[in-house]
């Protein structure tokens, strides 16, 4: 059985200050999580991370992104071996405001998800399709089409964790329902069994749109939702507890 798994994407929010207050709220939150056997984190920016670490590293903390390269003249960004040497063990890939305003493609996203495996280090790697895109009907395309090249090398699938999040669904208040994101999870399951047969069934698929304390139940009782990335809820310790709650 998948274990679930909540991970809160702070975003450009919280200073350290602020985030010292959220880590030491954390640790009542991570007792309420493993009562219930769910896997709790938090990708915060950059300087926050190290503070998140020295307080409570018992949490999953990972970046919101990162190069695949070693080092570099790539201004702006942040290595593997940068973010190692702090402890982090997770970055998200391909979060659609990264593919939005700053160009990431799969390709690229497939070059930051094989340098994190071949450093021991877990790829969040979020899928999802636009507004545009999911009035077209072409949503399954887009799906596959992220999969196939997001994940192009990989052999060990179940080091990997997905999240579907439709564009359209992120920041807006407009969650795909229950029944559209079981369907997108389980077709990316079917899409995963078909090129790593049984270990597809021990990938980790989370849902992320407007995921609140108030809706987040509906996702967690679809068979192939396994936790939820949660933006703007995750952001105070009171609805982050409420999620967890609910979960």
């Amino acid at each position: 059985m998948r274990k679930k798994l909540l991970v809160g994407n702070w975003k450009m929010n919280k200073t350290m200050a602020e985030t010292a207050a959220f880590a030491h709220a954390s640790f009542e939150l991570l007792k309420n999580a493993n009562d219930k056997n769910i896997d709790i984190g938090v990708t915060p920016p950059y300087l926050s991370l190290q503070t998140l670490l020295n307080i409570n590293p018992k949490l999953i903390i990972g970046a919101q992104n990162v190069h695949h390269l070693e080092k570099g003249a790539y201004t702006g960004e942040v290595s593997i071996p940068m973010l190692k040497e702090l402890g982090v063990s997770w970055s998200l890939v391909g979060h659609s405001e990264r593919r939005t305003y700053f160009n990431e493609t799969d390709a690229s996203c497939n070059l930051k998800v094989l340098a994190l495996l071949e450093n021991n280090m877990t790829p969040l790697y979020c899928v999802g399709e636009t507004l545009q895109e999911f009035e077209k009907g072409v949503t399954k395309e887009v799906i596959k089409a992220q999969i196939e090249v997001g994940l192009k090398g990989v052999e060990d699938v179940r080091e990997v964790v997905i999240a579907y999040e439709p564009v359209w669904s992120i920041g807006t208040g407009k969650n795909a329902s229950k029944e559209i994101a079981e369907d997108i999870c389980a077709y990316i399951r079917e899409l995963l069994r078909a090129i790593y047969g049984g270990n597809a069934d021990l990938v980790r698929i989370l849902y992320g749109g407007s995921v609140k304390p108030n809706n987040i139940k509906e996702y967690m009782a679809m068979p192939n939702i396994d936790g939820a990335l949660v933006g703007g809820a995750s952001l105070s310790v009171e609805s982050y507890a409420e999620l967890i709650n609910n979960m």
